[in-house]
């Protein structure tokens, strides 16, 4: 365990955005658009690094006790309360294709994990020719031998790429599994309700399609979509998705059943009749956006290329804080009572990875 004094502000200095993939690093910085507020606190906290030498980690899990966090290249660390690491194996039915952004993305445990030792999991493989597809399996733990095994496919086929594959899971209060899907690169797919890219998904936890899903026969929830990759819902129920912008823009949305968020056809404030704009995007600047999550309300955001953990207040959808920064890409964010956990991702290619990069790190909220 290392113990380090952080601090806690708002510089707001954030990376400005060419055209480029969603996740690349450039050197050119910028201030942020003066669309958007900016408000700034300094607060001395120590922050606890519980994990590092971490490769391409993309999302946090964590039961009563341990972590799992799995690893692009297809294995999952998991870390237990000593803090001790262990890669274990993940045996699936089709191999993990790890090229760019895809790979082994993101992880849900089922909600009775303690007892049957289920997880889903959203993973890129080689679909149809060589063309790079994703789907979501059911997996099931072994903790004797250090291995997890898929015993159920729910979703294949699911348009993907090098790029724009989205991945997020998350078991909304309703029980369901949601998913991100990107783009996969073509663009117009978003708009496509009858394609699996570019959408957010919603499923029974067996794969099935939800009787009150909008679309009748359809696991598509909301589509409109260019690359979203966080999920996270309020306590009175609302769901907000984190999407990265094409050159800038990235968005926070409000995702509701059935609506269009409007890409490629409109971004940040336009407006199109039967479209969606989100709360608040970041203009010509970038956050890079991946893991969200709540806590009060409030939702914290990780940051690749604004290297950040933002926050933001739905209540004031003009405003948002640089709350975390210093650790070069964030990739997820967790809370868990008065915890923060986050993950680096500066070994995924695009960072600059120090010695002891990739890190699993805690601080406690303000």
């Amino acid at each position: 365990m290392k113990k380090i004094m952080m601090t806690l502000g708002g510089s707001f200095l954030l990376v400005a955005c060419n055209t480029v993939d969603d996740e690349e690093m450039t050197d050119i910085t910028g201030d942020a658009s003066d669309d958007n507020d900016r408000t700034e606190s300094v607060v001395e906290v120590e922050e606890t690094v519980m994990a590092e030498n971490l490769q391409s980690p993309w999302t946090i899990v964590k039961d009563e006790s341990r972590f799992f966090i799995p690893k692009r290249e297809g294995t999952i660390y998991r870390i237990d309360e000593n803090e001790e690491i262990t890669e274990e194996t993940v045996q699936l039915n089709e191999e993990v294709i790890q090229e760019a952004e895809s790979g082994l993305l993101g992880m849900v445990l089922d909600p009775d994990f303690t007892s049957n030792g289920y997880a889903y999991a959203y993973h890129s493989y080689e679909g149809a020719g060589t063309a790079i597809e994703n789907r979501i399996v059911r997996l099931e733990w072994n903790e004797a031998e250090d291995e997890w095994t898929e015993n159920a496919v729910l979703l294949d086929g699911i348009p993907g790429a090098p790029t724009h594959n989205g991945g997020r899971l998350a078991i909304g209060p309703d029980g369901y599994l949601y998913a991100t899907t990107g783009d996969a690169e073509e663009v117009d797919l978003a708009q496509d309700q009858e394609s699996l890219a570019g959408s957010i998904l919603r499923m029974e936890l067996d794969g099935a399609i939800p009787e009150d899903n909008p679309f009748d026969g359809s696991l598509v929830y909301s589509y409109g979509h260019r690359n979203p990759q966080g999920l996270t819902w309020l306590q009175d129920g609302t769901m907000y998705s984190s999407e990265h912008g094409a050159s800038g823009h990235d968005e926070l949305n409000v995702i509701e059943a059935g609506n269009n968020y409007g890409w490629p056809v409109i971004e940040g404030d336009e407006e199109e009749e039967g479209m969606e704009t989100p709360i608040i995007h970041s203009g010509q600047d970038t956050w890079a956006p991946s893991g969200i999550t709540t806590d009060d309300d409030v939702i914290y955001m990780a940051g690749l290329r604004g290297e950040a953990v933002y926050l933001f207040n739905p209540e004031e959808p003009t405003e948002w804080t640089e709350y975390v920064s210093d650790y070069g890409r964030v990739r997820d964010v967790m809370i868990e009572g008065n915890d923060l956990y986050f993950i680096t991702n500066n070994t995924d290619g695009r960072g600059n990875p120090e010695s002891e990069d990739d890190r699993l790190i805690h601080m406690e909220l303000n």
